[in-house]
């Protein structure tokens, strides 16, 4: 089942009803079977000018619905960003440290766009101009497969598109020299709240878990405080999310079986070592390394039944912990082999990217 997909946890009818009489105005209120839900349970409870004129853009997008949108015209439902995975990102975009034959960057859009990976890239190519690259599957026939790894929106209150996952992404496509808020890239819509009042939106959306009100520290976020966009700027840093990010199918599997993941382990990150992230050099490549390997042998070793996060009472099975650290590969196998490769090497791994942009800033 693609990822994010979820049931209300309120009954959808009490949902609706004041839903509908606020959001109806001059139009006669909708029943609750005019309002759809597929059959995976995405959410759809569409403004009311959709019945008079469905289809009529995004405001009144059905689920499943592959929409063309401009990065810079997404709302955040997070209020931070690991920065080091962006730092990762941006190094490994950079034609100054890329050792990719096709640069990262195309193969991330194409992955992002539903069309698996970048198969030819022209020597001015940038991510503005789709026309200057081409990917392997292409448009009009893409398969779940491809539509699978692709970030999510959920419409919001007036037509208000709000990004539930690919934050890291886009800000990356935003910090690309090359990129900017003017890139446009498809987005899977996995529900439609256009026709909820604000306070029940967010409601849903937090009975969905679509959003993150946490801050890094772990204080409580107001919706109305959430970045109004991406980029690097409008986010909080959080080191307890770039060290989960690294620590990928080491620690955990990132199976998305739970939105946002890695934050719910940052949590137990930040209550257990927290003197460790607040010493860590993230410019010196050994000492994340080892910071890493640390937390992620912390992360196996840890009961399966263990609370993880005490605000959810998510467990570290529910969060796809590892029975055996790197997935039961020798340390010269599996992801581990991957990201400790260090610059010098002909494929360098995460972390030397991030360490290489972050020195050269």
């Amino acid at each position: 089942m693609p990822r994010y997909r979820r049931m209300l946890a309120a009954p959808l009818g009490a949902l609706l009803a004041p839903a509908l009489l606020v959001a109806a105005g001059a139009f006669a209120a909708p029943t609750a079977a005019a309002q759809p839900s597929d059959a995976a349970g995405a959410t759809v409870v569409k403004d009311p000018s959709c019945l008079i004129a469905p289809g009529s853009g995004p405001l009144c997008a059905d689920p499943d619905t592959l929409l063309d949108v401009r990065i810079g015209d997404v709302r955040a439902t997070q209020p931070s960003l690991g920065y080091d995975e962006v730092y990762y990102k941006l190094g490994r975009y950079s034609p100054e440290f890329s050792k990719d034959e096709i640069n990262k960057k195309f193969d991330d859009w194409c992955e992002a766009n539903g069309q698996q990976e970048a198969a030819s890239v022209e020597p001015d190519a940038t991510l503005l101009d789709s026309s200057s690259f081409t990917c392997t599957v292409p448009i009009g026939e893409e398969t779940p497969d491809t539509i699978e790894p692709m970030k999510t929106v959920v419409i919001g209150p007036g037509g208000t598109l709000y990004l539930t996952d690919g934050h890291h992404t886009l800000t990356s496509f935003a910090e690309d020299l090359q990129g900017g808020l003017d890139t446009h890239v498809r987005l899977r819509v996995i529900g439609n709240l256009s026709g909820l009042p604000e306070p029940i939106f967010w409601q849903v959306m937090q009975d969905n878990k679509w959003v993150w009100l946490r801050d890094p520290s772990g204080n409580a976020v107001a919706p109305q405080d959430l970045p109004k966009g991406v980029g690097l700027s409008n986010f909080q840093d959080d080191p307890y999310r770039s060290l989960l990010y690294f620590a990928r199918d080491i620690g955990y599997s990132a199976d998305g079986a739970v939105p946002f993941q890695e934050f719910y382990w940052g949590t137990w990150v930040r209550e257990n070592y927290a003197a460790d992230v607040n010493a860590w050099d993230q410019n010196d490549w050994a000492a994340s390394l080892a910071l890493v390997q640390k937390i992620s042998e912390a992360q196996v070793a840890l009961d399966p039944s263990a609370v993880v996060d005490p605000v959810s009472g998510y467990t570290a099975a529910q969060l796809s912990k590892f029975d055996a650290w790197n997935d039961g590969e020798p340390a010269d196998g599996g992801e581990w082999a991957s990201l400790s490769a260090p610059y010098s090497s002909s494929k360098p791994g995460k972390l030397a990217y991030m360490t290489a942009y972050r020195s050269a800033r």
